[in-house]
Formats: C-alpha cells, structure tokens, sequence
C-alpha cells in the first residue's frame, strides 16, 4: 500500500515537472497575416536554470513555409535563469492559410514541443479598374558598344597571327627537313644539274647566255663546296690561279690538262655573258662534257678529309642551319608584330586609344560597362533597375534595415547597394503600399544629415553634399542626393576622391536607398552611373 503511494506520488511530481517545463517553452511570430512573398520572423524561447542541458535541433523544417535565414541562438543570462532565444525568418510564395509545425526542443534529455501557429497568406490585391494605366514606352535608342567587338577582335587577331606563324614554322621545318633529306652530295648534285643540261641546245644569245651562266654556276659551287675554294666571287682568272696555288700547296693534286680545259671554259662562258659573243651549238655541249671531266678529276685529286676537318666542317654546317633557323624566326616575329601593330593603331583610330587600351589591360570600370547587364527586380515594393552583375544579399548590420542588396565593397572601382527600411505601420491590414512621399525640406535636411553620418561610419571625410528631387522613367518622385567625398580604399596610398549618388524613395511603410560610388577621376564611373539610374524603375502593381 505504501508502495504503490510512493509511486503515485512520484509520476505526480514528474507530471508536474514536465508541465512547468513545458510552460517555459514559447513560440511566437510577428503577424498572423502576412502578404505573399513577405517575411515572417519566428521566435522559439525556453527559460532554464542554470544547470539545465538544453539542446535545439540542428535541422528545422518549417514546410510549407520557407527557411530565409536561420538566426544563431541568443543565451540572455538572469539572476536565477537562462533564457535562450531562437529566431528564424521564413517565407511563402503561395496564397493560403498554414500552420506552422510544432518545433522540438531537449531540456535534460527530455523533448519539449512548441505550439503550432496558423498564418494566413494574403494575395496582392489588383484592382484593374481604379489601377493607372501607363502607355507603353518607346524604345530608347542606345549607343552601339563596341568594346567588345575590340577586344574579341584583337583575341581573335592575335590567335590567327600565332596560328599562322605555327603553320608557317612548321611547314617551312618540314620542307627544310624533306631537303635535306633528299639532298645529295656535292659532287652527285653536280653530276646531276650537269646531265639537266644535255637536253638543252641554245639556238640564241640569250640562250647561250643562260646555258653558260648555269654551266659555269655546277662547276663553281662544286669548287667551293668541295675543294673550299671562294669560286663564286672569283673572276674566271682569279679561280684558276686559286686552283693552282692548292695544286702547288699539296692540297689538290690536278692534272695540267684539267686546269687547262677549265680555263678554257671559263673564257667562253664570259665572252658569252659580257661580249655576247654566239658560239656554235657543238661548242657547247663539248664544253659541257669538258666541265664534267674537270670534275671527276677534282674528285680523284682531293685528300681524304682528317677527323679534325670533318668536325669543322659539320660545325660549319650547324652553324649554318642556327642561322637560317634564326632568320626565318626573326621573318615570321617581324610580320606577326607589324600586322598585330597596324591592326592596333587601325582600333586605336577607329574606337580611340583609351577604349582600347583599357579593354585590353581590363580596366575593372570598363569591364562592367562591357558586361552582358541584368535587368532584375529587388525587394517590396520591388525595384527593377539594370546592373553589371545580379546584386547579392547581404544582412545588414543596421537594424532598421530589413533587405540589403550590394554589388562590390565600398573598396571597389564601383559601388552599388540597395537598402530596403521600414518604418512603424499605422495600418496592420493595408495590403497596397502607399505612394512615394515628395521631402519637405526638413526631410531633405534630415536624409541629408543621415547620409553624411553613414559616409563617416564608413571613414569618409570631405564631404560634400547636394540634394534635389526628380522622378524616375516610371514617374516616381524620389531624392537624390549627390556629392564627392574622400574614401580611405585598401591598398591605395592616399584617400581616393570619389562621387557618390543617392536615390531615395519614402514611403509612410518604409524607405528604399539606392546609392552608387566610383572614383571622381574614373572615366567610365559617369556612364555606367546614368546607365543604372535611368533604368530605375519603382513597381507599384506586379
């Protein structure tokens, strides 16, 4: 009987425990109501002692709703307890109502469930029949940029030209090659030029000229080739008495009826070629049997060559080969670099030298500008402006800020963010947000102020400032604030004077702030500024 008091008396106790822990366990949001496609916060808060072990799940589910960004966990420490907050930010692109599932803590080993919550998922109201209706716009006719026509060219021109150059190496190596492999020796190439000559029977001085100029040519360069004689730059009488110098030296061994008949021959062929004298035709063909004989002898009378002269004579050969290789390199270099130069100086008058040059050295300003450009919507109410590049969330550290979208760092050659604030609703169930408000001038004088002190957050100094309201393409009235200011950018010796601009939409619901900055001295930062801010667009009705 005691037993079974005791126990009832313990399940009781532990009942009672879990049920207090359970009390501990809150979950809350910040609307029950919401609008498709806006963020809804989630709040999960546990109090504990000191001592307790608290555990949240690492993986969340939340469907049908959407995780935005999952917060990390907030400990508050009290006098006598802990109170861990867990935040979460989802979204729902379906109209509907939900409920959002029930979430699971551990609090010593035991689970403790939140409650489940309903939302409703409002619609964006559309009422086309009080909606303005806009006529469509015309088209905006924009300057041809041909940056990048510029650089692809040159890429492409200068690929061809290397391209060109290879197959131009290549094939002159390979015809170099076939020859010197198909190259006979000196005195087999003679003997056979020389039999190229039989069938040829000069008829006219021109003729004999040319029979005589090719006969005296084989005999000539085979003499120098073989015998090392300088026969080509020799006169007739000269080469004689340098083949009779050898003879007498001991380095060629001639009979004396050679010499005689190859004086003989060199004698003709130059009363041919200076005194256009016209020999017979039998002539001829005696003298060229007669240079035949002048070299199978001289064939007959040189030495062997000694071990060190062959090693002269392939150095010779090597040396020769380097200087043909560099002169045919120095050739295929020199037309590559004057046709890469004159197509230069044809873009640098065509397009202008600083639109060349920077395409070329990749100036990071021209770069953007030659960029393929997004057109793309941001935020609510959404703005759809045209951008270099896609610009990235990022969470911001002000906490009034709910959305923040950048392009770079204020360190870049150019700056872009767009911040989305909001601001205390009067109105919990307005579905439509109001239309941009025109500053007064307090207001003015109040974003201005706000303006400068964010810039001196930043480190800015020297700050000058302009204001004056304008309207967008769409119609929208907005304030724009402009000015320079001197930044302090990484790695720059000295602070950068750059220009910024503000565009600022205020609504009763909240403010939207677009702001660019580049460097004042930038040549492309102006551009790429009127581009962005002439293709802001506010979309009131999606």
């Amino acid at each position: 009987m005691k037993t079974r008091i005791l126990l009832c008396a313990l399940i009781g106790s532990l009942t009672s425990w879990a049920q207090s822990s359970q009390d501990n366990l809150t979950t809350a949001v910040d609307s029950l109501s919401i609008q498709i496609g806006a963020q809804l916060n989630y709040t999960l808060q546990l109090k504990a002692d000191k001592t307790d072990q608290v555990l949240f799940a690492e993986k969340t589910s939340f469907l049908p709703f959407e995780i935005i960004f999952d917060f990390p966990l907030d400990t508050l420490k009290a006098q006598s307890h802990y109170l861990y907050t867990k935040k979460y930010a989802l979204i729902q692109f379906d109209s509907g109502r939900y409920w959002l599932p029930q979430q699971r803590v551990i609090l010593n080993g035991q689970s403790l469930v939140s409650d489940s919550i309903e939302i409703e998922v409002r619609d964006v109201l559309v009422d086309t029949l009080k909606q303005k209706m806009f006529a469509i716009k015309p088209l905006i006719p924009v300057e041809r940029n041909y940056d990048r026509w510029i650089r692809n060219g040159l890429l492409v021109l200068v690929f061809l030209l290397l391209g060109i150059g290879g197959l131009y190496a290549y094939f002159i190596l390979q015809k170099r090659k076939a020859e010197r492999e198909q190259q006979l020796p000196p005195f087999d190439q003679a003997l056979q030029d020389l039999k190229s000559l039989e069938n040829r029977t000069p008829k006219n001085q021109e003729e004999f000229k040319s029979y005589y100029s090719k006969l005296t040519e084989i005999v000539r360069r085979y003499l120098e080739e073989e015998a090392k004689v300088d026969a080509l730059e020799s006169t007739s009488d000269e080469l004689v008495q340098k083949l009779m110098l050898l003879q007498d030296a001991g380095k060629i061994i001639l009979k004396t009826e050679t010499l005689k008949n190859l004086k003989g021959v060199l004698e003709t062929a130059d009363l041919v070629k200076f005194a256009r004298s016209l020999p017979d035709p039998g002539i001829a063909t005696t003298d060229r049997d007669l240079v035949e004989e002048v070299l199978i002898d001289t064939k007959k009378g040189l030495p062997e060559p000694t071990a060190e002269e062959m090693q002269q004579m392939v150095a010779y050969q090597k040396f020769h080969r380097q200087q043909k290789r560099k002169k045919r390199i120095r050739i295929v270099s020199l037309v590559s670099a004057s046709l890469f130069i004159f197509s230069l100086a044809g873009a640098i008058l065509w397009f202008g030298f600083y639109p060349v040059r920077d395409t070329l050295l990749g100036y990071p300003t021209k770069k953007l500008e030659n960029n393929s450009w997004i057109t793309s919507m941001y935020g609510i109410p959404p703005i759809r402006m045209s951008t270099p590049s896609v610009l990235k969330r990022v969470e911001s550290i002000d906490e009034n800020v709910f959305k923040q979208f950048v392009l770079g760092t204020p360190d870049d050659a150019f700056f872009i963010t767009l911040k989305f604030s909001e601001k205390p609703k009067k109105d919990q169930n307005s579905d439509v947000p109001s239309t941009p408000n025109v500053a007064t001038a307090d207001e003015v004088q109040a974003i201005t102020d706000a303006t400068i002190q964010n810039y001196q957050s930043l480190g800015a100094n020297n700050i000058l400032i302009n204001s004056e309201v304008m309207e967008t393409a769409s119609g929208i009235p907005a304030l724009k604030i402009f000015g320079t200011l001197d930044y302090p950018r990484k790695g720059a010796s000295k602070r950068i004077r750059n220009n910024y601009t503000s565009l600022i939409f205020d609504f009763e619901e909240g403010k939207i702030e677009l702001t660019l900055m580049y460097a004042k001295e930038d040549r492309y930062g102006k551009n790429l500024e009127e581009r962005i801010l002439n293709s802001v667009e506010l979309i009131k009705e999606l």
